[in-house]
């Protein structure tokens, strides 16, 4: 299917927090999420909280690479004035990498499956995808989607390469990291000469890899235009009511039948199966409403 936004998503953010706990359960990994402790913090807890707060990095050391990484992660620190830290899927331990992912206030990374590690961070954290030249951050949204979920409590914000003369291209490598050496010669010509990969399938499309798996000179003073207006709007996370509680899912194989009794009665039989996750929730009692409409 198409690559884009996702419709009729039928999980809520506080489903995926549960789930992000019971795996850092099983890792052993032990956080105190700051929104859900009882009661309030004195002043001096507050500051020093805050003195802890960091900026983690995603880096990568083979493809997608941020060229001017050092540059980046020194503008984030003089910016924000905090700390920050890289981590790297290719040099420590799925563990390691969430235990630090879980206490920061911001993650900052290329697209990539590496960013399903957002679910683990904090309510209120920031999430800040970057995207490659002529990728257009509208089509593709996965990370988007989970950030903004309702109960997720995320702040999502992406910067986008628009320097063509900031990006280093690997025509020569093998296809599945972006190589468009086997095609024939026009067709390598328009995808270079495209500014802006079109809507296609997912995910062999050799435009779209050759365009993703791209090296990336990040612009620090539009990079850093586009964080300072993103944080404008990020909402206080003490304004939001942060809801705990897991809802049943929809009902799943609903069927409606009629049967003729008698030329005075009909029947009408409406059965359905229980939500997924109607077992796992602490209910006494389920009552269902089922609305009859005449078409």
């Amino acid at each position: 299917q198409p690559q884009g936004p996702k419709a009729n998503i039928l999980v809520s953010g506080n489903e995926i927090r549960h789930f992000a706990k019971a795996l850092m359960e099983k890792m052993n990994i032990t956080k105190q999420d700051e929104a859900e402790k009882d009661g309030g913090s004195s002043e001096q807890e507050r500051e020093r909280d805050k003195k802890d707060e960091y900026i983690a990095v995603f880096s990568r050391s083979t493809t997608r690479l941020i060229l001017n990484e050092a540059e980046l992660i020194m503008a984030l620190a003089q910016e924000f004035q905090m700390r920050v830290v890289t981590v790297s899927l290719e040099e420590q331990s799925f563990p390691s990498i969430i235990q630090v992912i879980s206490a920061a206030s911001m993650l900052v990374s290329m697209h990539g499956a590496q960013l399903i590690t957002s679910m683990f961070l904090p309510r209120g954290a920031t999430v800040v995808e970057l995207f490659p030249f002529a990728v257009n951050p509208e089509q593709y949204t996965p990370y988007k989607t989970l950030a903004t979920l309702p109960g997720m409590d995320l702040h999502y914000i992406f910067w986008r390469n628009s320097k063509e003369e900031n990006t280093v291209t690997h025509p020569d490598r093998p296809w599945e990291q972006g190589g468009i050496a086997h095609l024939e010669k026009d067709e390598q010509e328009r995808i270079l000469a495209s500014t802006d990969v079109p809507r296609h399938l997912c995910c062999r499309n050799p435009e779209w890899l050759f365009r993703i798996y791209q090296d990336t000179l990040v612009d620090i003073p539009s990079f850093l235009e586009v964080l300072k207006d993103g944080m404008k709007s990020k909402p206080s996370l003490k304004k939001t009511k942060i809801a705990s509680t897991v809802h049943p899912g929809r009902v799943r194989e609903a069927h409606c039948q009629t049967s003729v009794q008698t030329p005075n009665e009909a029947k009408l039989t409406v059965s359905w199966q229980i939500p997924w996750n109607l077992k796992y929730l602490k209910v006494r009692e389920v009552k269902y409403e089922v609305w009859i409409q005449e078409q």
